[in-house]
């Protein structure tokens, strides 16, 4: 089930680096994780809109921090992928050099989203962000991504690894199945944005349909 309110984001501004970002304030969430693993793809989906984040067969693609607006006080942003990509040594040291810097700096960030394919989690560069996370308090929802490449023995076998693993970090951590074919995992993930954001979705709703 798709929760309508995350079919009005719409693309706001991309920034080149940390001072591009637009005015720090309000609530924003981040989506982040190796270069190609689903980003893109999972960020449309939750947002039922295809053609929002643009998405690429080319690990690499986004280089920029890509933002999109919810509504006045609310954002969602598309990070860099990071770990391989068919792109200079400068460009990618520039991008993950900004991506550090949002990370760190940016004080309306109150969540990531780390995308982990569910066939190949906890690599390393995946591990690195979340004892980075952990060490700048910040939380972190993992989507393992492409779980219906799995049959169902080994996508719950890779959650429990995942789950199990997280127990042993000092972090805020927390983790789901998701696949962007199937559409499944939406609304468990919509319940940790919302949450994020503030945001109660029956408060949303027209009066009319709550008397």
């Amino acid at each position: 089930m798709t929760d309508n309110y995350f079919r009005q984001a719409r693309f706001l501004t991309s920034a080149a680096k940390f001072s591009q970002c637009p005015p720090d304030e309000g609530y924003e969430i981040a989506f982040t994780g190796r270069s190609n693993a689903g980003k893109s793809s999972a960020i449309n989906v939750i947002c039922d809109h295809r053609g929002l984040a643009k998405t690429s067969k080319t690990p690499g693609r986004t280089q920029l921090l890509n933002f999109f607006e919810l509504d006045d006080e609310r954002r969602l942003v598309d990070l860099p992928g990071y770990g391989y990509a068919k792109v200079s040594v400068s460009i990618k040291k520039d991008w993950q050099g900004n991506l550090a810097t949002y990370l760190e700096k940016r004080q309306c960030l109150k969540g990531l989203i780390l995308m982990m394919d569910s066939r190949h989690p906890l690599k390393d560069f995946d591990v690195q962000m979340l004892e980075w996370s952990a060490h700048i308090n910040l939380p972190v929802h993992i989507l393992l991504t492409k779980a219906d490449k799995l049959k169902k023995g080994p996508a719950s076998a890779s959650y429990h690894k995942v789950k199990t693993a997280l127990k042993d970090m000092q972090g805020d951590f927390s983790v789901q199945l998701f696949s962007s074919l199937k559409r499944t995992g939406v609304s468990e993930a919509h319940q940790r944005l919302n949450h994020w954001l503030k945001r109660t979705p029956a408060l949303d709703a027209p009066l009319r349909n709550r008397l």
